[in-house]
């Protein structure tokens, strides 16, 4: 058996196991039945709570994505967009695509010159063309999500300002928009700007919630659809938020902390096999190079790079907190 065959054996396996997952890890109907249940019990309930506790669960379930988990984006390139938006630059898909393929294509061609494998070369350069443009689009909505969490209690509260001092939502919305700099002002803008051109502030908070996907301003879209169906004291209810909001930020700064020797660690073993493998293939290039050529040696380097992978994803669960 060739490696080609070989590989095409373990795609086949791997693809029967995650069939086989599909298959036994469906719908529970125990749990089907308990959630009729417990819609029977919040709609029948006279409990103040009950009906809080089912509007929450309303408003949430209408800011559920449906498809593709992106902002219920209808199609997988729909998809794309609404992440390359999130990084808050004027990025392009067709732009996000040939920088792709050109990333593939230069890598491929690097490991061809070095080890005359054609296969192994397409398939680095395929790996490292579609994993760097995806981590550096995430890295940067990763910033500018933190960028925005930064600033938004102080936005919160200068909402709660407005509205004790006699504002109407809209003004004290239009005020964040002027005053806050970063993210929070350029995402308020836009929905003051949809406001104005006749959308209500629902579907404006909806389709800004949607694009941003950060949970702490769904937290606050969820505020003003709980608000608006039960009643109260907005401005109080807006202060509570922010103060929850900022002991989250302190909570998760605190995590961070804690856990980050443990990443350095994690980051330190898993690229030192790397280094040192790529370092002595490019200085004395047939001490190894049997592991670009010998079948043997391809299938003990992948076995290694699927135990190392399975300990990365392991370790990074080990210090990864949800709040």
């Amino acid at each position: 058996m060739d490696m080609m065959q070989l590989l095409i054996v373990c795609a086949g396996v791997l693809a029967l196991g995650v069939i086989g997952y599909m298959v036994v890890a469906g719908p529970s109907a125990g749990k089907a039945a308990e959630r009729r249940l417990q819609a029977l019990r919040f709609r029948y309930s006279d409990s103040t709570d009950a009906k809080v506790e089912s509007h929450l669960k309303k408003a949430i379930a209408a800011r559920k994505p449906k498809k593709h988990k992106i902002a219920g984006s209808s199609s997988r390139s729909e998809a794309l967009a609404v992440r390359l938006d999130r990084t808050g630059k004027k990025w392009s898909v067709s732009q996000y695509v040939y920088a792709s393929l050109g990333i593939a294509l230069v890598i491929a061609l690097i490991v061809f010159l070095r080890s005359g494998a054609l296969f192994l070369s397409l398939g680095v350069g395929a790996l490292v063309g579609a994993g760097i443009p995806h981590f550096v689009v995430g890295h940067f909505i990763k910033r500018r999500t933190n960028q925005f969490n930064a600033k938004f209690p102080d936005a919160i509260e200068l909402l709660v300002r407005g509205l004790r001092s006699g504002l109407p939502v809209t003004e004290t919305l239009a005020v964040v928009a002027q005053e806050v700099p970063g993210p929070v002002g350029v995402e308020f803008k836009g929905i003051v700007e949809r406001i104005k051109i006749g959308r209500t502030m629902e579907e404006s908070l909806q389709e800004t919630a949607d694009r941003l996907g950060i949970s702490e301003f769904n937290f606050f879209c969820i505020t003003l659809a709980i608000q608006r169906e039960t009643g109260g004291n907005l401005a109080e209810t807006l202060s509570n938020l922010a103060e929850v909001l900022r002991k989250r930020s302190q909570m998760k700064l605190k995590i961070r902390a804690m856990s980050s020797e443990s990443k350095a660690s994690a980051y330190i073993v898993g690229a030192l096999p790397f280094i040192v493998f790529f370092m002595i293939w490019w200085i004395n290039p047939g001490y190894i190079g049997g592991f670009f050529s010998e079948d043997r040696l391809i299938v003990a380097g992948l076995g290694g790079m699927v135990w190392m992978g399975i300990g990365a994803f392991i370790m990074a669960k080990m210090v990864s907190f949800e709040i």
